[in-house]
């Protein structure tokens, strides 16, 4: 049996087109591109900033880092009674707005570590 015998031959596209432009109103666009043209100011960037910019280059730093971040979220559970599961705790991490910014860098610390030091990082993953 070879896999395209059972494959879709044609493929459609379809795509939401507006051709009567007299239905915009200029109110809503304009209101549109105030709600875009507004300054958003985020108060934990000074910190998303400092994050990015720690560069790894010590050894002890990287083993430090790869330690205190998880590699999973510890929050995620399954709560078990008598072997049953009754419930999941979902992760909560990516509710931490800093997630991102701290993920990349303890991988930014594992990369250190197995390229320029030539360790085994199996360890942390």
């Amino acid at each position: 049996m070879k896999v395209f015998d059972n494959t879709t031959k044609r493929i459609f596209l379809a795509s939401w087109v507006s051709i009567n432009q007299a239905e915009t109103s200029d109110d809503k666009v304009t209101q549109l591109n105030r709600s875009i043209s507004k300054p958003y100011w985020d108060i934990l960037q000074p910190l998303r900033q400092r994050l990015e910019n720690i560069q790894v280059r010590d050894r002890q730093l990287a083993h430090r880092l790869c330690k205190l971040i998880p590699s999973q979220c510890p929050f995620e559970r399954d709560v078990k009674l008598f072997g049953k599961t009754l419930f999941h705790i979902p992760p909560m991490c990516k509710l931490n707005p800093l997630y991102e910014e701290v993920v990349g860098l303890r991988f930014r610390a594992l990369c250190y570590l197995a390229d320029e030091c030539g360790e085994d990082v199996s360890q942390y993953c």
